[in-house]
């Protein structure tokens, strides 16, 4: 069965960090519609200032971060004494587990160009160790054809398996370009949670004829068959696809928990510097 939109997300324009402009996509709003999928935010500017002020030092628990740049450049450093950047086509998974201090900082460069997904952790795994995997372009398969570039960051493509599969959260995550007019379709687990952000361009599916434009989500219902087709230019978007976990979730700020209590500790121990676990 070919899935149906269930609902089309704008976003909210908004500064986080330092001040950093992005589009804030899925939120704490959504977390149940998008479940195990918790936030989106996305970076697309020419202009240094919306960014360069970055994120300083700041903390996280219960969750996984995934950073992709289609362009750009960020430095970033931690608790654990990792120090690297990522750069174009480029991501980091990035394991909070049981808690972590680190900061992202852009450096300016001619287009930062997009995104930072949240994915939950099951309740078991909240406390886990921290890891980062680092994904250059050598661990990022590319499938191309005339009319489509397929680039799968994490999962599985057509029998393909990717070099990231998550260890948590086992998620498809593919950055998607299609010619115009092309359609394009993927097989799906009929249970999963499926959406995808539009960076360029427009799409059409087939319960509307009416086009769905860049910079919105698009999430669908259940169904074992994704349908997507590209208007009169060139369509770029990413795909997100995951079993949501059913768990209860406390979310307070770069924290998020399954209860209160949990997230009263996490805080409590912030302000006593016993919030870092593991060295």
């Amino acid at each position: 069965m070919i899935r149906k939109i269930k609902r089309i997300v704008n976003g909210r324009y908004q500064q986080d960090g330092a001040g950093v402009k992005l589009q804030r996509v899925i939120a704490n709003r959504d977390i149940y519609d998008f479940d195990p999928f918790l936030m989106l935010d996305t970076f697309d500017s020419k202009d240094s200032d919306d960014y360069i002020k970055g994120f300083p030092w700041h903390p996280h628990r219960g969750i996984e971060t995934v950073t992709y740049l289609i362009h750009g450049k960020i430095e970033h450093s931690d608790s654990l004494g990792n120090k690297g950047e990522i750069t174009d086509r480029y991501c980091q998974w990035m394991t909070a587990g049981s808690g972590i201090l680190h900061q992202e900082m852009p450096k300016p460069s001619p287009h930062m160009y997009g995104f930072q997904l949240w994915i939950n952790l099951p309740a078991g795994d909240k406390m886990t160790h921290p890891k980062y995997n680092d994904l250059d372009e050598t661990k990022i398969s590319v499938f191309q054809t005339n009319d489509c570039v397929v680039r799968l960051i994490s999962g599985n493509y057509q029998g393909n398996t990717a070099v990231m599969q998550g260890d948590y959260v086992k998620a498809d995550i593919m950055d998607v370009s299609l010619m115009p007019g092309y359609e394009w379709t993927l097989e799906v687990n009929d249970e999963s949670t499926v959406f995808i952000y539009i960076f360029e361009g427009e799409a059409t599916f087939f319960d509307t004829d009416t086009p769905i434009s860049d910079h919105q989500a698009v999430l669908f219902e259940k169904g074992d068959l994704f349908k997507i087709k590209a208007g009169k230019d060139k369509l770029r978007f990413t795909l997100f696809s995951g079993m949501a976990l059913k768990e209860p979730i406390a979310w307070g700020g770069p924290i998020v928990m399954n209860t209160k209590e949990e997230l009263d500790q996490a805080f409590n121990e912030l302000k006593n510097n016993t919030f870092i676990k593991h060295q």
